[in-house]
């Protein structure tokens, strides 16, 4: 066997983990020393107002949003009442129930979201995994949201959603979250 195809195999597979790698993106640990330092039951306490946009692969807006958020501290749990309303005019209603366990971590449920979605803030900085039932047409979709949120300021809090089916990357959502000052 020849040195190159001995040697291409190898840089395949090394091409392939270096992707990979990259696709994992940093942990939530690498932003513990960022500021403004981000505790979520406080800035999500009360109502937040927020926009956003949803991306396709391909990077072509496909829809835009609002969504009104109240949110409720009660003990050792944040609930989340969000009034979305998109550009067609349709509305919906997701209400998360969040279970702060302490030490930076979060775990929640909504009503389309089967399962739990785990989280984790360090600094500035929260990461929020979650699948959720998405409706696509006549069809509903399960997807993943990998969720990474940065507060910007005390009042202004910045998210960027990556959104996969079945592995493969299908969009992404960019919302900006502002608290009334």
């Amino acid at each position: 066997m020849s040195q190159s195809k001995r040697v291409t195999p190898v840089l395949a597979a090394a091409a392939a983990a270096s992707v990979a790698a990259c696709a994992t993106g940093p942990s939530v640990e690498a932003y513990a020393v960022q500021e403004p330092r981000l505790v979520l039951e406080e800035y999500f306490a009360g109502e937040t107002v927020a926009y956003g946009i949803f991306e396709d692969r391909f990077g072509k807006v496909r829809r835009t949003f609002k969504v009104d958020i109240t949110g409720t501290v009660e003990g050792n749990t944040l609930t989340l009442d969000e009034r979305f309303i998109y550009n067609d005019g349709e509305r919906e209603t997701r209400v998360w129930v969040i279970d702060i366990l302490g030490d930076g971590l979060y775990r929640g449920t909504a009503g389309d979201v089967p399962g739990y979605a785990t989280g984790e803030v360090s600094g500035n900085a929260f990461n929020w995994k979650y699948k959720v039932d998405l409706k696509v047409g006549d069809s509903t979709w399960n997807v993943g949201f990998d969720d990474w949120m940065y507060l910007v300021e005390d009042n202004v809090l910045i998210n960027r959603a990556y959104v996969t089916r079945w592995g493969i990357r299908i969009g992404e959502v960019s919302i900006t979250f502002v608290k009334p000052e």
